[in-house]
């Protein structure tokens, strides 16, 4: 195996632990409206995910740092061609953090009313345009012989990419109910589980059409047993989550988003992203990476740095693993 293609399995992990780690708290953040039915809730809800929200974004970086430095002409085509999608999830990932650190600097009601409704927006938003961004590279669009997206901001939001869109925000807002029911305490617990019954049949439905479109259109026998692994996984989730087995459900759960985004990329390869005008227009691994001595040293790099970031994040992990409730959340002054 040659370094591109090791490099391009190592960026197919870095986007399935993004997907995995940010997948839930994306989630939770549309739950501060769906579940969540006062502010002490609303503040259950985000302190789950407050210790670990911001460390969870070091796989996008990484993932797009590795996309830069692996695969140049991958990284300028996309992040151009896709440049108004990418910006718009850019500026929710800003407006949330910011939410998440500036909503309780002030006690007047309007102040926390619209930081909450920041939350909201800011990670539905991104859960709908990653599937988006992924279902178009899956796809192909309009890329010529200058390896440059030629399309429109309308290309990409064709059927495919807009099925591609709900299904990431549904199964991203399923995972997030799995993860409040295994992190709270009492009425809302029952309650997260309860809504993740519903919004995993509605997942199941949409997942099983767009994964059987995207194996009907590019799919092998690789990109089938990833469907397969999807599917039944999914189905475990739902299970788990009906007899309240939440740590069963939220690892089924991720095993679902894991083996979808190893479809993705399995259909995808030798390509990194297809020209729908010209097979022979496509980026590949190959004429769309760096040199085999650039390779060598982010190889070194990486051995090196991303055992320790993952040491560093189930350590935090650890540490934040206890469930809490309402009963937990002091008074606000």
């Amino acid at each position: 195996m040659e370094l591109h293609d090791v490099w391009f399995v190592l960026i197919a992990v870095l986007w399935t632990g993004y997907f995995f780690l940010e997948g839930f708290d994306f989630g939770v953040g549309v739950l501060t409206k769906l579940l969540a039915r006062d502010r002490t809730e609303k503040r259950v809800l985000i302190n789950t995910i407050g210790p670990v929200w911001d460390g969870n974004e070091v796989w996008l970086l990484s993932a797009a740092g590795a996309t830069f430095a692996a695969f140049p002409e991958w990284y300028a085509t996309l992040f151009s061609g896709f440049y108004l999608p990418m910006l718009l999830i850019l500026i929710c990932l800003i407006v949330r953090g910011v939410a998440f650190e500036y909503r309780a600097k002030r006690p007047e009601e309007r102040w926390q009313t619209n930081w909450e409704h920041a939350i909201f927006w800011a990670s539905l938003l991104p859960a709908f345009l990653w599937g988006v961004v992924f279902g178009n590279i899956v796809r192909g669009v309009k890329i010529d012989a200058h390896m440059e997206y030629v399309g429109s901001l309308g290309d990409l939001f064709n059927p495919y990419a807009i099925l591609g869109g709900l299904v990431t925000l549904t199964l991203f807002t399923f995972h997030g109910t799995v993860f409040a029911a295994l992190k709270t305490t009492g009425d809302i617990r029952v309650r997260a589980r309860r809504l993740g019954v519903r919004l995993g049949l509605v997942t199941a439905l949409l997942a099983l059409g767009f994964l059987i479109w995207t194996q009907a259109d590019n799919g092998d026998t690789k990109s089938l047993i990833a469907l397969v692994v999807a599917v039944v996984a999914l189905l475990g989730a739902l299970g788990a989550n009906v007899k309240g087995r939440e740590g069963w459900a939220f690892a089924l759960s991720g095993v679902t988003i894991a083996a979808t985004v190893a479809m993705f990329f399995l259909t995808l390869f030798p390509d990194v992203m297809p020209s729908s005008l010209n097979e022979q227009w496509s980026l590949t691994v190959t004429n769309a990476s760096s040199n085999p001595y650039t390779l060598k040293i982010m190889t070194w790099c990486a051995g090196i740095a991303t055992p320790l970031v993952m040491l560093y994040q189930g350590w935090t992990y650890w540490v934040f693993r206890k469930r809490i409730g309402t009963q937990h959340i002091a008074d606000a002054h």
